[in-house]
């Protein structure tokens, strides 16, 4: 687990579960990841922001009937869950290294089943809200891919983020809309399935509750 930066984005330019800038299939699975990547016709699921992987891996576990692709930019991220997956022997999940700004260029409009959005960096100083992962414009990006019917979820210890982002939701009535500041005080634990990302249990450990919310997109 000690290699340097360099070996690891070496490690995953041959592996065939992640595509990334270089790659022949990079921006070219836009509306066949299904068909042309995972070689089946399931449901596609999107760890947005996935950092090393810990949801996009654990969801696959639990639902080899479904595909999984874990959205970053960090390539040594990237490598620790794609090693992952490879150890697990898991055939349906898979990673794309890419900023989440060109997030449409590579899937469909309706092609994603349901989106997750994990501990994005909060980005709390003045003039950075665009950035947030749970802006509008990015919010807009998601609800275009997902398909009507499809859920997008949220997770964060962030209090400010977390509200930013309700408040978002709420003033644009998004239907079934749920949400807790405290997921594990709530009856909402099974919405996120029992996965615990790496952060999630560092906040866990420093005694601060996790903040969760979902909607559905219609359209």
């Amino acid at each position: 687990m000690g290699r340097s930066k360099l070996q690891k984005f070496q490690v995953i330019g041959e592996r065939e579960n992640v595509v990334e800038p270089g790659k022949e299939n990079f921006k070219q699975l836009k509306g066949r990841w299904a068909e042309d990547f995972f070689e089946n016709n399931h449901e596609l699921v999107l760890e947005i922001g996935c950092g090393k992987g810990d949801y996009t891996v654990g969801m696959a576990q639990l639902f080899p009937d479904k595909n999984f692709i874990g959205v970053d930019i960090k390539g040594a991220r990237l490598w620790k869950g794609s090693s992952l997956a490879e150890e697990m022997e898991l055939t349906n999940v898979g990673f794309l290294r890419t900023f989440i700004e060109e997030i449409t260029d590579h899937f469909a409009d309706n092609e994603v089943s349901e989106l997750w959005v994990t501990f994005p960096d909060p980005r709390p100083r003045l003039g950075e809200e665009k950035k947030r992962l749970t802006s509008p414009r990015f919010m807009n990006m998601y609800k275009q891919m997902v398909k009507p019917g499809g859920i997008i979820h949220f997770k964060t210890d962030n209090l400010e983020l977390f509200d930013y982002t309700l408040e978002i939701l709420q003033k644009n009535n998004e239907n079934n809309l749920i949400f807790t500041h405290d997921l594990y005080n709530s009856d909402l634990q099974d919405h996120t399935l029992g996965i615990q990302t790496t952060y999630e249990r560092k906040f866990l450990g420093e005694g601060i509750p996790i903040k969760y919310l979902q909607f559905e997109v219609v359209k």
